[in-house]
C-alpha cells in the first residue's frame, strides 16, 4: 500500500470585487494579446495555444460564440460561458476520466471540474483569448446561509483568464461563480497534465484502486 499525506498551513488573501461591465471588451482584450508585447501581455500569451489536454477547434469556438457578441465586456460574456457551462453540463464523477479527450466531454455534456475547466480554456483559447487551468481545494464548511461548494472534499479546477488593464481573472464553471477567498490555489498551468500533484508508475499485482480524501479547516490567526 502506499500513502501520501500532505498537510500545509496557507495565507489566502481576499480578491478585490469586481465589476464584469467595467472591464473592456472581449474583442479588445484579444488584439492586445496578438499586438502588444508588455512583460504582462508576453507572460499570458503562452496560454493562448493548445496544451496537451486541450485542442483548439471550430467545435469550440462554436460553443462559445452565444456568450461572445460584438462589443460584450469581456468578464461578462466569461460568466456567461462559465454560467452555460454549469447549466448545459451535468456533474458526473462516472462519466470521465484524466485522459477523456476534450470533444468527448463536449459530446456527451458530463463530467467532473477538470473536464468543464477544459471545456472553458478550449473556448475562450479558440476565440483568441489566453486562459489558463488553475488547481486548488475549496473550504469544505461554507459561511451560514450559504450552499457548499461542488467539489469541497477533494482538489477542485478552475479557470483563469487574462483580462488586459485586470490581470487574470478567476471564474469557476462548476460551481458557477467567481472565486473568492474559498478557494484556495496550489498551481496554475496549461491544463491538468502541468498541475498533477503526484506523476509516476505504481507496479504491483493484483487489482489496484485509489481513494483521496482532502480536509480544509479555517483556523483564526
Amino acid at each position: 500500500m502506499l500513502t501520501v499525506t500532505a498537510r500545509s498551513t496557507v495565507e489566502v488573501t481576499p480578491r478585490a470585487m469586481l465589476q464584469p461591465d467595467a472591464t473592456p471588451a472581449w474583442e479588445a482584450g484579444r488584439d492586445i494579446l496578438h499586438h502588444e508585447r508588455s512583460a504582462a501581455v508576453l507572460e499570458a500569451v503562452q496560454y493562448l495555444f493548445e496544451s496537451p489536454h486541450i485542442p483548439c477547434s471550430a467545435r469550440l469556438r462554436r460553443y462559445a460564440a452565444p456568450s461572445f457578441p460584438p462589443g460584450q465586456p469581456l468578464l461578462m460574456a466569461v460568466l456567461d460561458l462559465s454560467r452555460r457551462i454549469h447549466t448545459d453540463f451535468l456533474y458526473d464523477p462516472q462519466a470521465t476520466s484524466v485522459s477523456t479527450p476534450l470533444h468527448d466531454v463536449l459530446r456527451a455534456r458530463r463530467g467532473v471540474c477538470q473536464d468543464f475547466a477544459h471545456v472553458q480554456i478550449g473556448c475562450l483559447r479558440a476565440l483568441g483569448l489566453a486562459a489558463r487551468y488553475v488547481s486548488g481545494y475549496l473550504v469544505a464548511q461554507p459561511p451560514p446561509g450559504q450552499p457548499r461548494l461542488v467539489d469541497a472534499y477533494a482538489s477542485h479546477a478552475w479557470v483563469s483568464v487574462y483580462c488586459p488593464g485586470y490581470g487574470w481573472l478567476e471564474v469557476d464553471p462548476t460551481n458557477n461563480l467567481l472565486p473568492s477567498d474559498r478557494h484556495i490555489t496550489v498551481a496554475i498551468g496549461r491544463d491538468y497534465s502541468d498541475v498533477s500533484p503526484i506523476k509516476g508508475v505504481f507496479l504491483g499485482g493484483g487489482q489496484h484502486t485509489m481513494q483521496v480524501a482532502v480536509d480544509v479547516v479555517p483556523i483564526n490567526m
